[in-house]
């Protein structure tokens, strides 16, 4: 049995994409190996051997058997994990002498995967990456979904190769990065819809530099899984969690600033900062739908978010958009902050510290934004609300780090009175603003909204204002 690390770089393309790809895969690598596999995964019922950080599957490929152990996949897009094979004589994992062998008499198949793979190797003096195109689908009885990716697995050579190759093959075929493994399809048979963020979890031990990577692969994973779902529908849900998927990336990178600035800092995060203001006007006339209107203004409203959906898929259909997320993956990977000798110690230092000392820093911007919150204006209520905002994404971030007995019961009351506070200025926000829309619509704006509604959210906002002050720090 074998246990190298697989490193690859996951793509998704069009169906329809398939064999313009396939020829270009032939270009780059030559001869080209054509397949249908077959692979079923197993667990327990209660899924133990995904909790436990594993896949496990048996390949059929024609007479031949072959069972893969792998471990948990680490980033999205590009995957860095642990792999085991063996040969077997039937259909059966046997799991003597793995990390799963305690498994052995629970295990039951529980999906499949049925694809038709083009492989083909590129190589020469510096790198050599086997290229896999696999067009099919996974499914268990009556569920399926579509499988149609191109996994570019460097055998050796440098990590930036795969990029550059992904990079040509998207000149010809337009691909977005990919985020789920094989497994990860199975496990989410039956789930549709919008998804939200993943939580993060991090050890004291971890560095900074290891926190920086697993939130910002975390954010890019959830934007990617509502993607789809925003290209294929107007869903409101699947909009909202994409938009909120890039303020959180927008809000990691300026959390870690100080370790991550390089000569591509600045222009990836105003290319997350244009992308999520792309998404934002459709989102605002999501919200004003929500209301009460009248029937001629709610028909005009939804003509302008028809537009402004339109104007949303035509910005992640064009170049730019599509590539954002493999430019950070790519970023992630290689760029210059992860050699850069000046922040070298800052990076290497455990992250307590450090996610101490910046949630001190935006606590004490919140708290200064949102003194006399009921009295001031509504763009500097507007400055707390982001300020809010910004210490509500890095709790959700760093969090994880304290939790001890009292830490974490600190927490709990932490993050309910953030969330109030933030519920309450963004609803004032879209009271504010909503006049605004119309006006730039060309439609006619309505009266004042109740003063005594208006009140009342202040007066809400104030006290978990001082809820939220009064409670004592987690961290």
């Amino acid at each position: 049995m074998t246990t190298p690390r697989e490193i690859e770089l996951k793509l998704e393309f069009d169906r329809g994409d398939a064999d313009r790809l396939r020829a270009a895969v032939i270009d780059a690598g030559g001869v080209a190996d054509e397949a249908a596999l077959r692979s079923v995964y197993f667990d327990t019922a209660d899924a133990a051997v995904r909790a436990a950080g594993f896949s496990l599957r048996v390949r059929h490929d024609g007479a031949r058997r072959v069972q893969t152990l792998k471990s948990d996949a680490t980033g999205a897009g590009l995957f860095d994990r642990r792999e085991s094979e063996c040969e077997l004589a039937g259909d059966i994992p046997v799991l003597a002498g793995t990390d799963l062998q305690h498994f052995d008499t629970a295990i039951a198949p529980r999906f499949q995967t049925e694809v038709q793979r083009t492989t083909s190797v590129m190589a020469d003096d510096d790198a050599e990456i086997e290229i896999a195109i696999d067009v099919g689908e996974v499914r268990h009885e009556d569920r399926a979904l579509p499988l149609n990716e191109i996994e570019l697995e460097l055998r050796h050579g440098a990590v930036t190769r795969l990029f550059t190759l992904a990079r040509k093959f998207d000149s010809i075929v337009p691909l977005r990065l990919g985020v789920l493994t094989k497994s990860e399809r199975g496990y989410r048979l039956g789930d549709s819809g919008a998804t939200k963020a993943d939580a993060v979890v991090l050890e004291p031990a971890t560095t900074v530099e290891a926190a920086f990577l697993a939130i910002m692969w975390s954010c890019i994973r959830h934007y990617r899984l509502n993607e789809p779902s925003l290209l294929a529908t107007q869903d409101p849900a699947a909009l909202h969690q994409a938009r909120v998927a890039l303020r959180r990336l927008r809000s990691a990178l300026t959390l870690f600033k100080a370790v991550a600035a390089d000569d591509r800092f600045a222009a990836l995060r105003d290319d997350v900062r244009a992308l999520a203001a792309a998404l934002g006007k459709a989102r605002d006339l999501d919200v004003l739908l929500d209301q009460p209107q009248a029937p001629a203004l709610q028909d005009r409203l939804m003509a302008a978010r028809d537009g402004a959906y339109a104007a949303v898929r035509a910005r992640l259909e064009n170049v730019e958009g599509r590539r954002v997320m493999l430019d950070i993956a790519e970023w992630l990977t290689v760029g210059a902050w992860r050699t850069a000798a000046a922040t070298a110690a800052a990076r290497s230092e455990p992250v307590e510290a450090f996610a101490a000392d910046q949630l001190r820093r935006l606590r004490r911007s919140l708290k200064r934004r949102g003194a006399d919150l009921v009295d001031i204006g509504d763009d500097e209520r507007h400055e707390a609300r982001i300020a809010a905002k910004k210490l509500r994404y890095a709790t959700e971030f760093l969090g994880s780090l304290f939790t001890g007995g009292k830490a974490a019961r600190r927490y709990r009351r932490f993050g309910a009175a953030l969330e109030d506070l933030q519920g309450y200025l963004g609803t004032l926000n879209d009271m504010a603003t909503a006049p605004r829309l119309l006006a730039d619509l060309g439609l006619p704006v309505p009266a004042e909204p109740p003063a005594k509604r208006r009140r009342a959210l202040l007066r809400k906002a104030g006290l978990a204002y001082d809820e939220l002050i009064d409670a004592r720090r987690f961290w």
